[in-house]
C-alpha cells in the first residue's frame, strides 16, 4: 500500500451505519490460548432519494429569491423509482435569440451520462460525484437548440443533473437547467416521450450539492468513526487486534476448512480466525499459529498446502507451509523461490489460476523478475521504448527502474517454472479473476505526478495473457493510446489500491454477487465496479459501496458463510476485522456470473494468446494469425500481434512489408520494428510512408506515428534522406486538431529536427487553456481536497497539453530565435505557478534546466537580463513559537477528544511552517515529499495513531520513508533514504529536506547495508 495526498471524496453512500469500537484483547505473545471477542453490530439508517413530488428542503446555503429557483437545477430520471439496470434518454429543447460570449455547460449522473447538443456528443461521464465542466459555446446556435442525454443506472438510487449558463455578447445571461419541463423516453428515436420525474432541487439527498462543491466534500466534514454503506448491508466489528503482540494485519485468506487466516505487515506472525455464525453474538475465536514465517502480503491455500508470497519478513519470495503430521498446525515451511525486491513495491497476492493447476503471483516495480523465469507470454525483450530523453522523478522516486515495472507470473504448484503473463505496472496490490476465467489487477497511481501529463489515475486493467500497460518511472509512462500496450477497464482515480475480490459465493443481492471489490487504504473505501463485456474485453464503472473515516483498508475474502470479511491496519496502524453481511429485501440466490456476450470475441483472443505457449506455429500459424491484425477490437489485435512477435521474423517479415490493408501493416509493421534488427529499417520507413496518414482514424494515426517511433528507437535513426521525407509528410500535419496526435507529432518532428517544430509548438503553447484541459477532471475535480477550494483550483490547474508540449520542446538544441526562446521560458515560468503534485513543480525546473543546457552559451549570454533561468526561492519560513512544554501521546489524545473545537487553523498552518513540518510534508498540494503526504491522514489513522507518530516517530517507520546506514568496503558510510536499486546500483537521497541531494553507491561495494532505526522526522 502507499499513501497519496488527496482529501477523501464521498460519494454516494445511501445507508449509514455506527460501529462501536471493542476495546483490544490482551494476550501475551507466547500465550498459546486462542482469544476471542464479541462481534458488535450498529444500527442501520437508510437515506432514499426523494420521491418525485415531495418537497425538498433547500440546501444549505441555497438562495430562496425566485431567480435562484428558477436557476437551481433539480435531479430528475425517468421513473420515480430507479432499478438497477435503468437506461432513460432525456431530451429538452431551448431557444437562444443572440450571440453568445460564452456557454458554461456543468451535468452530472447516476451512474452514467452521454450529453449531445445539437447532435453533436458534448461529452461522456461516469463519475457523478465529479461534475462534469464543458465549454459549449461552438456547439450552441441561434434559435432552436436541443439536448438529448443518455443515462444509466449501475445499481442503487439514479439521477440527472444539468445546468448551462449562456451570456449574449449584450452581457445577458439565460440558464438551461433539469426540471419538469424535460422529457423522457426509452429509447432515443422513441415515437412518444413522457415528462419525466423530479427528485429534488440540488442539494437533495443522497447526492448533496455536487455542483456547488464540485463534486466532493472535504474529510473534516465527515463524521469520523461512521460507516457509509449501500442500502440493506450491516457491518459487524469481528475483532480488534492487539498492536503490541499481534501487529498490523494486511492480508487475509480462506483455508481448507474455511477459517480465515491473517498476516501481519511486519513480524507478528499468522492468525487463524474462526467467525461466529451470522446473527449470533457468538464469540470470534483467534488463535496465532505455530509457525516460523511472518510478513506475507499474499496467501492462498491450494493443493494441500498455504502458499504465501513474503515481502520482508525472513526474505522476500513465494514459500508453502504444510502440515505433515495432521495436527491442524504448519510444521513444515519450504522457500520455493527468492525474489529480489521487498517493502511496498514488493512481491503481493496469489491467485490460483481458473484451471485449479496453477499459482499467480503479482509484484510491484521495486521487484525484478526471476532472472531465470523459463517463458514469457510477453516478448521478453522488453525496454523502455522512449523517443525522448526521459527524466526521472523530480523527488528521486523509482530512479533507475527500467521495464519490465510491476509484473505478473504463473508457476507450478512447486514453484519450479515460471513464467511471465503480464507487465508495464507501477504496484498492484492484488488480483481476480472472474467467472469467464480473465484476469483483472488493481494498479496504482504515481501521486506526485498530478499536474503532468504522465500522471496515471488508479486504475483496473484487464490483465490479459501477454499485456503490457506501459509503467515507465518517472515522465517515462506511456499514454494509454500506444499501440504497443492495453488501456484500462476503469480510471478509478487517486488513491492506495489494496485488496481486490469478487462479490462470488457472497449471499448479496444480484449485482454486487457480479461485483468487483476494490480497497482503497488512503480514501477508506470499498467500491463496487460493476464489470461488463465489451467486445473481447471488459468495460467497467464503479460506485462507493463502503467507507468509513478512519479506515486503512487492506485485505477482504469471501467467507464460505456468504458474508464479505475485510480488515484495516498497515503500517503499524490498528487493525481490526470486520464482517459485511446483507439484511435487505433483494434476492440473494447463487448465480453464475459467466456472460456469453462477447464469448465468441473472447475465444478468438484466446486461441491467439496459446500462440507463446505453443512456441513456433510455421507458416501455417502465420497465415492464421494475419487476418486478426485488422481486427477491429484492440485487444485481439493486440493479442494477434503478440502471437505474430513469438513466431521467426523470417517468416513474417516480407508480408508485413508489403501488406496494404492499413490498421494490419500498422499492427505487423509494430512487431517488426520490435523484433527486426537494423538492416530492415529502410524498408520499414518505406512501408510506414504507403499508408495515408490523412485517411486514417485518430485511433490509427496514433498507432502509426508509434510505429514510426518504435522504428528509430529499436531499429536506429533514419539516414538523412529519409528524416527529410518524414519531417515533410508530417510537418503537413501539424499541429492537428488532436491535442494526442499532436503529442506523437511534436515527439518525431522534435527527434528529426524539423525547422518548423519550435515556430509551430510554441504558437499551440500560447494557446488558451481550455476551461478544463484533457484530463483535469481526473486530476482534480475528483480531488478537491488536494488543494485550495475546488474553484479556486480549477482556475489554477495546470494546462496539461502545454507542460507536454514543453517537456518535447527542452530537446531542440538548434533553430530557435532569441524571440522564441524568451517566449517559450515565459510559458514556463506561467506553468511554474501552477498547482499540482510533489513533483509537479521540480518537474517544471528540470524541464527549464534541460532547456538551458541546450542553449549555447551566446544564447545565454543575450537572455540572461530579460529571462530568470533559475527557479525562485522558496519563501522564508516563520519563526517557530513553543511548544511551551513536553507532550505525552495521553496528552494528546486528551487534547484532541476534549478541545479540537479551539482549534486555531491560521496559526496551525504558520507553526507546521514553522516546526519545518512543510519542507518534508505535503499538505493540502504544498510542501515537500520526503515524509507521507499529510492531506487525507485523518483518513487513514486514529487520533493515537497521529499522537505516537508525532511524539515517537520511530515507534512505526514505513518502509517507503526509512533511512538505511551502508558501510562500503572502503570504509565510506552513507546515510540517507534508499530510493531505487537498479542496475547494480544504490541511489539514496542523504538529505530529508533536499530531495535533489543523490548518493550512487555501487551494490557489489556494499559491506554492510542496516536499516536505519530511527526515523527521518524529528522526535517530538
Amino acid at each position: 500500500m502507499k499513501s497519496v495526498g488527496t482529501s477523501l471524496i464521498p460519494g454516494l453512500w445511501t445507508g449509514i451505519l455506527l460501529a462501536g469500537v471493542l476495546p483490544a484483547a490482551r494476550i501475551d505473545a507466547g500465550d498459546a490460548k486462542p482469544f476471542t471477542q464479541r462481534p458488535q453490530v450498529a444500527e442501520s439508517r437508510v437515506r432514499e432519494p426523494a420521491a418525485a413530488g415531495l418537497e425538498q428542503q433547500p440546501a444549505a446555503g441555497e438562495s430562496h429569491d425566485a431567480e435562484a429557483e428558477q436557476t437551481t437545477p433539480e435531479w430528475i430520471w425517468g421513473s420515480a423509482r430507479a432499478r438497477g439496470d435503468d437506461r432513460f434518454f432525456f431530451r429538452k429543447d431551448f431557444e437562444v435569440d443572440s450571440r453568445l460570449a460564452s456557454a458554461a455547460l456543468v451535468a452530472t449522473g447516476d451512474n452514467r451520462i452521454v450529453v449531445s447538443l445539437n447532435g453533436r456528443q458534448v461529452l461522456d461521464d461516469s463519475e457523478w460525484q465529479s461534475p462534469a465542466r464543458v465549454d459549449v459555446r461552438r456547439h450552441v446556435k441561434r434559435g432552436k437548440n436541443t439536448f438529448v442525454v443518455e443515462a444509466a443506472n449501475a445499481g442503487g438510487p439514479a439521477g440527472f443533473a444539468l445546468k448551462l449558463v449562456m451570456t449574449g455578447r449584450d452581457g445577458r445571461q439565460q440558464a438551461i437547467v433539469t426540471d419538469k419541463s424535460w422529457q423522457a423516453a426509452a429509447s432515443r428515436d422513441a415515437g412518444a416521450w413522457a415528462a419525466v420525474h423530479t427528485l429534488g432541487k440540488m442539494g437533495v439527498q443522497p447526492w448533496g450539492d455536487v455542483f456547488g462543491q464540485g463534486g466532493r466534500s472535504l474529510l473534516s466534514d465527515l463524521p469520523r468513526d461512521v460507516f457509509f454503506v449501500q442500502p440493506g448491508f450491516q457491518v459487524e466489528l469481528l475483532y480488534t487486534v492487539p498492536r503490541e503482540t499481534q501487529g498490523s494485519w494486511v492480508c487475509l485468506a480462506l483455508d481448507d476448512k474455511g477459517r480465515i487466516l491473517a498476516s501481519d505487515q511486519e513480524n507478528k506472525g499468522l492468525y487463524r480466525i474462526t467467525p461466529p455464525q451470522i446473527g449470533t453474538d457468538a464469540l470470534t475465536r483467534v488463535e496465532k499459529l505455530d509457525v516460523d514465517i511472518t510478513a506475507a502480503q499474499g496467501m492462498l491455500h491450494a493443493f494441500g498446502s498455504l502458499y504465501l508470497s513474503v515481502n520482508g519478513g525472513p526474505g522476500s519470495g513465494l514459500y508453502r507451509a504444510r502440515d505433515t503430521n495432521g495436527d491442524d498446525q504448519y510444521d513444515e515451511v519450504t522457500k520455493l523461490k527468492s525474489l529480489a525486491g521487498g517493502g511496498e513495491h514488493g512481491p503481493h497476492a496469489l491467485r490460483l489460476s481458473p484451471d485449479g493447476q496453477s499459482l499467480y503471483i503479482v509484484c510491484g516495480n521495486h521487484t525484478e523478475p526471476p532472472a531465470d523465469f523459463d517463458a514469457s507470454r510477453v516478448p521478453a525483450n522488453w525496454g523502455e521504448d522512449l523517443l525522448l530523453p526521459r527524466q526521472w522523478d523530480a523527488r528521486g522516486h523509482a530512479r533507475g527502474r527500467l521495464a519490465p515495472g510491476g509484473w505478473i507470473a504463473k508457476t507450478d504448484p512447486d514453484g519450479r517454472r515460471w513464467e511471465i503473463v503480464s507487465i508495464g505496472y507501477r504496484n498492484t496490490y492484488d488480483m481476480a479473476f472472474n467467472a469467464d476465467g480473465e484476469l483483472f489487477a488493481y494498479d496504482s497511481d504515481m501521486e506526485w505526478d498530478m499536474g503532468a501529463p504522465w500522471y496515471r489515475p488508479t486504475r483496473l486493467v484487464h490483465a490479459t495473457s501477454g499485456s503490457e500497460f506501459g509503467w515507465r518511472s518517472g515522465t517515462g509512462k506511456w499514454p494509454a493510446d500506444y499501440l504497443d500496450s492495453l488501456p484500462p477497464a476503469l480510471n478509478v482515480g487517486p488513491g492506495s489500491p489494496v485488496g481486490v475480490e469478487f462479490g462470488y459465493g457472497t449471499k448479496f443481492p444480484e449485482t454486487y454477487q457480479r461485483a468487483l471489490f476494490l480497497l482503497d487504504w488512503t480514501f477508506g473505501t470499498i467500491y463496487a465496479v460493476h464489470v461488463a463485456p465489451d467486445g473481447s474485453s471488459y468495460t467497467a464503472v464503479k460506485e462507493e459501496f463502503l467507507s468509513r473515516s478512519p479506515l486503512p483498508l487492506t485485505d477482504a475474502v469471501v467467507g464460505r458463510d456468504g458474508a464479505l470479511y475485510f480488515a484495516i491496519g498497515g503500517r503499524g496502524t490498528q487493525s481490526e476485522l470486520y464482517r459485511v453481511t446483507y439484511a435487505g429485501d433483494e434476492p440473494t440466490d447463487p448465480l453464475d456470473d459467466r456472460r456469453e456476450q462477447g464469448g465468441g470475441l473472447r475465444a478468438q483472443r484466446r486461441q491467439l494468446e496459446q500462440y507463446p505457449e505453443t512456441g513456433s506455429a510455421g507458416a501455417d500459424g502465420v497465415a492464421t494469425i494475419w487476418p486478426h491484425l485488422s481486427h477491429p477490437d484492440r485487444f485481439i489485435r493486440y493479442a494477434a500481434r503478440i502471437a505474430l512477435e513469438q513466431q521467426p521474423v523470417e517468416l513474417w517479415s516480407q508480408r508485413s512489408l508489403s501488406e496494404t490493408n492499413p490498421l494490419a501493416a500498422i499492427t505487423a509493421l509494430c512487431g517488426l520494428a520490435r523484433q527486426g534488427d537494423e538492416s530492415l529499417r529502410p524498408q520499414v520507413l518505406d512501408a510506414l510512408e504507403r499508408i495515408d496518414f490523412a485517411a486514417l482514424s485518430e485511433e490509427h494515426r496514433l498507432g502509426l506515428l508509434r510505429v514510426y517511433q518504435l522504428a528509430f528507437i529499436r531499429l536506429g535513426r533514419p539516414d538523412a534522406a529519409s528524416a527529410a521525407r518524414i519531417i515533410e509528410r508530417f510537418d503537413a500535419h501539424y499541429p492537428s486538431a488532436s491535442d494526442p496526435v499532436n503529442r506523437e507529432l511534436s515527439q518525431v518532428l522534435v527527434f528529426l529536427n524539423s525547422p518548423t517544430v519550435i515556430s509551430r509548438t510554441l504558437t499551440l503553447m500560447e494557446r488558451e487553456s481550455p476551461p478544463l484541459s484533457a484530463g483535469i477532471v481526473d486530476l482534480l475535480s475528483r480531488n478537491p481536497g488536494y488543494g485550495e477550494p475546488i474553484a479556486k483550483m480549477l482556475a489554477n490547474h495546470p494546462d496539461v497539453e502545454k507542460v507536454q508540449l514543453a517537456f518535447v520542446l527542452r530537446n531542440m538544441r538548434y533553430g530557435w530565435t532569441l524571440e522564441e526562446r524568451k517566449r517559450y521560458f515565459a510559458i514556463l515560468a506561467g506553468l511554474r505557478e501552477k498547482s499540482g503534485g510533489a513533483s509537479y513543480q521540480g518537474f517544471i525546473d528540470n524541464i527549464r534546466e534541460e532547456a538551458v543546457d541546450n542553449m549555447s552559451p551566446a544564447e545565454r549570454l543575450a537572455l540572461e537580463s530579460e529571462v530568470n533561468f533559475k527557479p525562485p526561492k522558496p519563501d522564508e519560513l516563520p519563526k517557530p513559537e513553543g511548544p511551551g512544554r513536553s507532550w505525552t501521546v495521553d496528552d494528546l489524545v486528551t487534547l484532541a477528544s476534549d478541545r479540537l473545537h479551539d482549534r486555531d487553523f491560521e496559526n496551525g498552518r504558520k507553526m507546521y511552517a514553522a516546526a519545518r513540518c512543510v519542507v518534508c510534508h505535503r499538505f493540502d498540494g504544498e510542501g515537500g515529499a520526503t515524509g507521507p503526504d499529510l492531506t487525507n491522514v485523518a483518513g487513514r489513522f486514529g487520533t493515537r495513531d497521529l499522537s505516537e507518530a508525532l511524539i515517537d516517530p520511530s515507534k512505526v517507520i514505513s518502509d517507503q520513508y526509512r533511512a538505511s546506514v551502508i558501510q562500503t568496503l572502503g570504509g565510506q558510510v552513507v546515510t540517507g533514504r534508499i530510493v531505487s536499486e537498479a542496475n547494480g546500483k544504490l541511489t539514496v537521497m542523504t538529505d530529508a529536506e533536499d530531495a535533489s541531494k543523490i548518493v550512487e553507491v555501487d551494490r557489489s561495494d556494499v559491506d554492510e547495508l542496516v536499516p536505519s532505526q530511527t526515523s527521518l522526522m524529528p522526535k517530538d
